[in-house]
């Protein structure tokens, strides 16, 4: 029996500009205590479907025909159709957050800043179980134990901001089931969280679903989260189903070309050393130089496997005043006693779940901030030198040779300014060439990276999310550096998108012989673009070596619980839910012998194999434990 049946639907949106249709004669059912999960890329319409179900489309949007016909249990199983049900009406306002609820994909700007996560959870309870502020807190400190929050008696008078991105996305799940509603949609639920946490939400949910018998409609680009979550699959394109059925048959079997082409642009584990992602629109760079800019990458494929930036003992904490008792400060250790080597022409992938310190010393290779202790050698003409040492002056010459692309590509962009003045910018403040050899050399920087020139005179408003990312990779560029960081550049992306810009990332190395810093908490995708890899935990090394070696041979703990926690687009590699802890992946303390004795004296990294070091405190541990001879060391 089916709890939900969408038939025929089709929403329009009108604006100045006409009528467009965004979703068109959509069709499919959600059975009852069931999973069906409605996966596409961004823009393709996953997102209007639930807000009709919700009923909270925008005011231009309007259901031109076809019905959302939700099976009221609470009613004998009264069939309502949504679609005919005015949004702010009484009939839609008891059902919205009682019986059909609704997780929302970005938990900071869902939830209020301004009112406590318990008065937040609670407001359903009082709304729609018309019980009193004392009971409604009462209901909430029951929920927040469901979703394992820690401590409900203090989280409910925290505010969102004095949590991390995984208790406000429980926060957030609290708040939808408060009521325990026949239906949750979960938009985009696990969207930028850490692979380990991400593991812990999805199996939370497939729990509370199971304790609460509760239908769940999923909306997802990442196909890892459909194998290990979804019992049907609802594939949507350009606001049409392309393909649905059962998840067994959607990937064992696709049909539609699609689906095939989404499933080649999804990167895993399991890849072949030299396969290559297939995105469904492909982006070809094409690289040239122009005369009158600097040349640092040119030489680099001749240095190659040289050190061009080492990391030596390099601490880095930062000092907080805490908000009670503003006397009080509190010091939180971001790098501690971190020594890395980052070699020309590769990408070393750094890894770790949030608060690990990967940006911090990504960020501290560009000295965005002074160390607290350490020093940083980069290679220059007259040999390495300490980049705390440069002057002002060499500074700024240091700035073209090394740069960023930023995690999120719309923040990172100025609203006021047109594609050609962002790129036309850092030639203007370096005073690289005269006016016509800047904009020959925005027009190279536009084919390099795949635009058009006709979009020069457009705004970051008008471009789509990947061809964002692209003009921060064109910008990053303008000065041809030789070093780039690259801080979570997909994270938001859909896969498709994601796709193109990695093989966009390997193909600039390859042919312009740059040196990249690839911060990421998605190891798959680390595993397709890095030749090497530093695990971070807890601002500190716990393991460094080539790619393959760490993701087929993982030694640490911390390693293996990353790897573990991996969402596999794979139904052949399903998570082991039962076997997840997240509260000791990350904690040193709760970590075997000998990696938890190492982890509170200085880092000692040990070469267990070729180019393959691990945190341990000593070599006589490491055979005891790993059971390597003395050859291996």
């Amino acid at each position: 029996m089916s709890l939900l049946d969408i038939k025929g639907l089709t929403v329009e949106f009108r604006g100045d500009e006409g009528h467009q249709e965004v979703v068109r004669d959509v069709s499919f059912s959600v059975p009852e205590n069931k999973s069906v999960a409605l996966v596409g890329e961004s823009g393709s319409g996953k997102t209007v479907i639930s807000k009709a179900i919700m009923g909270i489309l925008p005011a231009k949007s309007h259901i031109t025909s076809g019905q959302i016909l939700f099976r009221d249990n609470r009613r004998n199983g009264k069939l309502i159709d949504i679609a005919k049900l005015p949004p702010a009406g009484p009939a839609m306002r008891a059902m919205r957050g009682d019986q059909i609820a609704m997780i929302f994909q970005e938990p900071m700007v869902s939830l209020s800043p301004l009112h406590t996560i318990g008065d937040q959870i609670s407001e359903g309870a009082r709304l729609h179980r018309l019980v009193g502020r004392r009971e409604a807190l009462e209901l909430t400190k029951d929920m927040l134990r469901l979703v394992h929050f820690p401590d409900p008696e203090r989280a409910i008078r925290a505010y969102p901001f004095e949590l991390s991105g995984g208790l406000r996305q429980r926060a957030l799940i609290a708040m939808a089931l408060i009521c325990r509603p026949s239906l949750l949609i979960a938009d985009e639920p696990t969207t930028a969280l850490d692979v380990t946490i991400q593991a812990e939400i999805l199996k939370l949910i497939k729990e509370v679903q199971s304790e609460l018998n509760m239908t769940l409609l999923m909306i997802t680009h990442d196909f890892g989260v459909v194998t290990n979550m979804a019992d049907e699959v609802v594939v949507v394109y350009n606001g049409e189903i392309m393909e649905k059925g059962s998840v067994e048959d959607l990937f064992l079997t696709p049909q539609h070309p699609y689906l095939k082409a989404l499933l080649n642009a999804v990167p895993s584990l399991s890849m072949e050393p030299e396969e290559r992602l297939v995105p469904i629109r492909p982006i070809k760079p094409r690289t040239h130089q122009t005369d009158g800019h600097p040349h640092h990458a040119v030489n680099a494929h001749e240095f190659r496997g040289t050190t061009l930036v080492e990391l030596d003992k390099v601490c880095k904490t930062f000092m907080f005043k805490k908000l009670r008792g503003k006397k009080r400060k509190s010091i939180t250790t971001a790098l501690d006693n971190v020594s890395l080597t980052v070699r020309r022409g590769e990408c070393l992938g750094i890894v770790g779940e949030s608060g690990s310190g990967k940006t911090t010393a990504a960020l501290a290779m560009l000295r965005a901030f002074p160390l607290t202790d350490g020093k940083i050698f980069y290679a220059t003409e007259d040999g390495p030198r300490d980049i705390q040492g440069f002057s002002d002056k060499e500074l700024f010459k240091f700035r073209e040779r090394a740069q960023i692309i930023f995690q999120d590509p719309f923040s990172s962009l100025n609203p006021r300014r047109t594609l050609n003045e962002i790129l036309m910018e850092p030639l203007v403040i370096h005073q690289i060439g005269d006016n016509h050899s800047k904009a020959a050399r925005i027009r190279e920087l536009t084919d390099l990276v795949g635009l058009s020139q006709r979009y020069l005179r457009r705004y970051p408003h008008s471009f789509s999310g990947g061809q964002r990312q692209r003009i921060g990779i064109a910008r990053a560029l303008a000065l041809n550096p030789e070093f780039l960081i690259c801080d979570e550049p997909t994270s938001a992306l859909d896969v498709s998108v994601q796709a193109q810009i990695l093989n966009l990332l390997k193909d600039l190395k390859d042919e312009l012989g740059l040196t990249y810093v690839f911060v990421s908490h998605n190891l798959a995708v680390v595993d397709y673009i890095s030749d090497r890899v530093a695990v971070m935990c807890k601002g500190k090394v716990v393991e460094l070596g080539p790619t393959r070696n760490i993701i087929d041979n993982p030694i640490h703990p911390y390693t293996r619980a990353l790897l573990k926690a991996v969402p596999e687009p794979s139904l052949d590699h399903k998570l082991d839910f039962s076997s997840l802890d997240g509260a000791a992946t990350s904690d040193p303390m709760q970590w075997p012998a000998p990696y938890r004795m190492g982890y509170s004296t200085v880092p000692y990294l040990v070469e267990i194999e070729t180019d393959h070091w691990v945190c341990a405190p000593g070599m006589d541990a490491m055979h005891d434990t790993v059971g390597l001879g003395g050859s291996h060391i």
